[in-house]
């Protein structure tokens, strides 16, 4: 009598659906890592050129004077770097309109050291008055735009991002967290708004990227499968 042959049960294997939420969740959680950190250099380069505009060498007292903001200052921008990051390929996938202006890494590298430069500008460039600088930003701040993004969910998310970031600026000068000098838009600088939607378009260009990246490497391991 012959017996039976029973195959040995293997690894059991996800469905496909399971997998590719299992994927995109941790492509979503690593994309929020990076954007953060890379939020949090930003912070922490920007204040540097706010700090010492003047130093051309790296004296002594440079490394102790990227970390003389307060504390919560990089964590937040890290924070809200991954938040736009991660919304601007979201909303573009809601409104049918995925992004292919300029998809390639030099253009976002590019674009953050236009965004740099921009930032730079605000505290080394010399105008007659602050109306001067903050026309001369918005100019500037549109034109980012317009190089690398030209898109019309972007104009939108950057203009609501400056809008928000700014009140909330407002609140925490109201309230005596810190303050700015020579304000004169309530509390804070007049340019202050170009400095975050150039900021919002920046981010939203790395989010942009590495969400397509993220594509690419789904595709590429659903064809070999």
């Amino acid at each position: 009598m012959a017996e039976g042959k029973t195959d040995s049960p293997g690894p059991k294997k996800c469905g496909p659906y399971i997998s590719s939420v299992t994927s995109q969740s941790v492509n979503l959680m690593i994309r929020g890592v990076v954007l953060f950190f890379i939020g949090v250099f930003l912070a922490l380069v920007l204040n540097l050129l706010q700090i010492q505009r003047n130093v051309t060498l790296f004296p002594p007292d440079v490394i102790a004077s990227i970390f003389s903001s307060a504390w919560w200052v990089p964590p937040c921008c890290g924070t809200a770097s991954a938040v736009i990051g991660l919304l601007y390929p979201c909303i573009d996938r809601h409104l049918g309109e995925p992004h292919k202006f300029k998809r390639e890494w030099s253009s976002v590298m590019r674009c953050v050291a236009v965004f740099v430069g921009i930032n730079h500008a605000s505290a080394k460039v010399d105008f007659d008055n602050n109306i001067q600088l903050s026309l001369t930003l918005a100019a500037l701040s549109i034109g980012l735009w317009w190089t690398f993004d030209r898109s019309r969910s972007g104009f939108g998310l950057g203009v609501g991002i400056a809008f928000l970031a700014t009140v909330v600026t407002q609140l925490l000068v109201y309230n005596g967290v810190y303050q700015y000098t020579s304000p004169d838009f309530l509390y804070v600088r007049s340019w202050l708004p170009c400095i975050f939607f150039a900021g919002g378009i920046t981010m939203g260009n790395i989010g942009r990227q590495l969400a397509m990246y993220e594509c690419k490497v789904i595709a590429e391991k659903s064809h070999q499968e």
